[in-house]
């Protein structure tokens, strides 16, 4: 059965999908991982599935394995819940990914810790009542205007008052909470005039209703309510988005350990692993804890901490760090430092310091927001007074501060950033960006350099056989047969590069951890693996294994990394934008310079550290280079992430990588990158044009409203006019 129903908390396409990425710290995760009640579901993450036909390959593969009773995709969330007893994701993501559909495990605990989005439905609940509201007294209004005189014209403004005040008193309440809140702290800020206006603007219509008087301006007092939650909402919803993404981006990661325990094995949460632990971690697993080797041999991956892509050998007495990749044996850990003191938790102390840079950036709308609280006070007081002292009619004066107060309402200008945030957001997001912070789109389109990480970011960190010519005709059978043995990274891309081939009955196959694949074929012991290992010296700068026939000279077999797809036009656009482009890596130089040559990167780093990056961008920043988008996977980059003016992440990044990022990258295509620099220019132009909207729209209407020649019931229709202008001006970046 499939599900499209929208969830209230989400809008649009799904990822693992990111909030204002705030991502859960782990001790808060696995609180609720273990508040949740097991149910026996498997839940994948399918980023890239898009239609009603995606959803039918995808449980149709599933349902055809032995062992699933049921599937059942949301598309709306692009992930599958999927009922099978016993069964494990490592079982079933191969399953997808060979029916073309990328997917990622989610841990059912984090993802049950996500509460309903109570913010987002109070809103919607209040631009209901205002908006029903507002229909109502409307309707009452044109009655009076018609020319309702005496009896039955206060009749219709006391029916009004009751369907209109209670609204206030309810819809308000976000801009009542807010202004009482700032006025405690002794400050003033864009709620405090709102609220005044709403609170004159009634009593003073009341006052109106109870004195038998013409008018009363329930109606503008409503309307202007229910335009003011419009914008909140829009407002919200810029952030709101990415914060439940953030939620399944943290549950990519599920923090489980195999610990041993008087010779048993026991799966814990990370959280409760100890100085002196002893950890199984199996081929193909991720170290979870600092530690060091006790027991075992294997080669690790650990281009995600430092952006190596040459896998190490790892023997007894080596430490290993958390984030690291086992590849090819098991091991057995003894832990060194979980929790606060890993790897990551000293890289995390590093990222906070260097994020202290970004906290000091506010928005367009905040820094207009601090003159324009104080000025519409005094310029609605000094009315007030002015027209007292003028006429001497209290109740004038009081009108005319009010309808000053209401024109000046901040609506256009609290349209001005959220409705266009959220436009350019949507877009973004239809293409592949999650936006996470609020200022991101602003710090984008001042960006001016892009700086790079490889591993990971720009290729996918999967090898391929540079030269497959290269291998003779021959041996190809051999090499099939020992790749297909090995679940090292090399050895599957030339199984794969070899895919067609048959492979030779070559016996008694073993791998050798740390070392290679080995066997017999005609009575001849046949290796692939390293240099060393086979008595050769390798003076290469690019991935290589070596493949020995039992006869000859050993067959030195070269790999390239895979370029991510977009990564071309990513770099291609972004130069096209008029940006700088710099790669930095920690991996080798001819690896690096490969890269940058197939990418057309002039400048480039290899062999640099997480703090060398960092050191490199505040060195641009620092030069007068202009402001730096930084885009990056891997603990070695959160460091750089979080000291750039701006920061992408890939959704297949490490949570430190994506807390320390603005934007996420959802999907594999790196293109967006260079849509989302011109798309935050147009919002930017956007966001100018609706200040200059704003603002002019004020000192037209405001001198009018001084003058006296605006009601409230005149000003708020006013103001209602600006703020369609502004979101009609909003709408042209779709």
């Amino acid at each position: 059965m499939t599900d499209l129903s929208t969830d209230a908390r989400l809008t649009g396409p799904r990822l693992a999908a990111c909030p204002a990425c705030d991502v859960a710290p782990l001790a808060a995760r696995q609180a609720a991982s273990a508040r949740a009640q097991p149910r026996g579901d498997v839940i994948l993450s399918l980023p890239t599935i898009h239609c009603a036909a995606c959803i039918a390959d995808v449980e149709r593969a599933l349902k055809a394995m032995p062992g699933v009773r049921s599937a059942r995709v949301n598309l709306t969330l692009r992930r599958v819940t999927i009922d099978a007893p016993g069964m494990e994701a490592e079982a079933l993501i191969p399953v997808l990914d060979a029916a073309g559909y990328e997917a990622h495990e989610l841990d059912p605990g984090a993802l049950s810790a996500t509460a309903a989005d109570r913010q987002g439905r109070d809103i919607l609940m209040r631009i209901g009542v205002a908006g029903f509201a507002m229909m109502n007294v409307m309707i009452l209004a044109v009655s009076v205007w018609s020319g309702a005189e005496d009896a039955t014209r206060d009749l219709f403004h006391w029916i009004q008052a009751a369907i209109a005040l209670p609204t206030i008193a309810f819809s308000g309440q976000p801009f009542f909470k807010s202004a009482w809140r700032a006025l405690r702290a002794g400050r003033l800020n864009m709620d405090v005039p709102i609220s005044l206006a709403l609170i004159l603007a009634s009593g003073i219509s009341l006052y109106e209703t109870w004195q038998g008087g013409d008018t009363a301006w329930f109606d503008g007092v409503v309307m202007l309510c229910f335009f003011l939650l419009i914008g909140r909402y829009l407002d919200y919803r810029s952030r709101a988005v990415a914060r439940s993404a953030a939620e399944e981006l943290t549950a990519l990661e599920v923090p489980r350990a195999t610990r041993l325990e008087g010779g048993a094995e026991a799966v814990v949460p990370v959280a409760e692993l100890g100085p002196g632990d002893l950890i199984l971690v199996r081929p193909g697993g991720r170290i979870p804890a600092d530690g060091t080797v006790a027991e075992g041999m294997s080669e690790v991956d650990r281009s995600l901490l430092t952006g190596e892509t040459i896998p190490v050998v790892a023997g007894p007495g080596m430490a290993l760090s958390a984030g690291e990749v086992n590849l090819t044996g098991p091991l057995t850990l003894r832990v060194s430092t979980a929790g606060r003191d890993t790897t990551l938790s000293r890289l995390t102390e590093l990222v906070a310091s260097a994020e202290s840079a970004r906290t000091r950036y506010t928005t367009l709308a905040e820094r207009a927001s601090r003159l324009y609280a104080p000025v519409v006070h005094l310029v609605a007081f000094t009315t007030f007074l002015g027209w007292l002292a003028g006429t001497g009619d209290v109740r004038l004066a009081i009108n005319i501060a009010a309808a000053v107060l209401i024109i000046t309402c901040p609506c256009a200008l609290g349209l001005a950033v959220p409705a266009v945030v959220t436009v350019a957001s949507g877009r973004l997001f239809r293409r592949g960006l999650l936006i996470k912070d609020g200022t991101a789109l602003e710090r984008l389109a001042e960006a001016r350099v892009a700086v790079f990480d490889k591993t990971g970011t720009l290729t996918l960190g999967t090898p391929r056989l540079a030269d497959p010519e290269a291998l003779p005709e021959a041996a190809r059978p051999v090499a099939r047969a020992l790749a297909g043995a090995s679940s090292h990274p090399l050895s599957r891309a030339l199984a794969a590069a070899l895919g067609d081939v048959v492979p030779a009955p070559v016996e008694e196959l073993r791998e050798v951890p740390g070392r290679g694949v080995e066997g017999f074929w005609q009575g001849r012991r046949v290796r692939l693996g390293r240099a060393d290992w086979l008595g050769v010296e390798d003076e290469g700068h690019e991935q290589a294994s070596w493949l020995s026939l039992g006869q000859g000279v050993p067959i030195r077999l070269a790999f390239h990394d895979s370029l991510r797809p977009g990564a071309e036009e990513a770099v291609a656009g972004l130069r096209a934008a008029g940006m700088r482009v710099i790669l930095l890596s920690g991996d080798g130089p001819g690896p690096v310079g490969d890269i940058a040559a197939r990418l057309g990167i002039a400048e480039w780093q290899a062999g640099i550290d997480p703090e060398g990056k960092a050191a490199v961008i505040r060195r641009l920043q620092a030069e007068g280079a202009g402001s730096v988008l930084m885009v990056g996977d891997g603990l070695n980059d959160t460091v750089a992430l979080a000291a750039a003016d701006v920061a992408i992440s890939p959704a297949s990044a490490l949570d430190a990588a994506r807390a320390a990022s603005d934007i996420v990258l959802i999907g594999r295509d790196l293109a967006p990158v260079a849509d989302g620099v011109t798309t935050a220019r147009a919002s930017r132009n956007r966001i100018r044009e609706n200040f200059g909207i704003s603002f002019g729209y004020n000192i037209i209407a405001v001198p009018i409203a001084i003058l006296g020649f605006a009601t409230p019931l005149m000003a708020a229709l006013a103001m209602s006019l600006s703020s369609i202008t502004v979101t009609l001006n909003a709408l042209r970046l779709r």
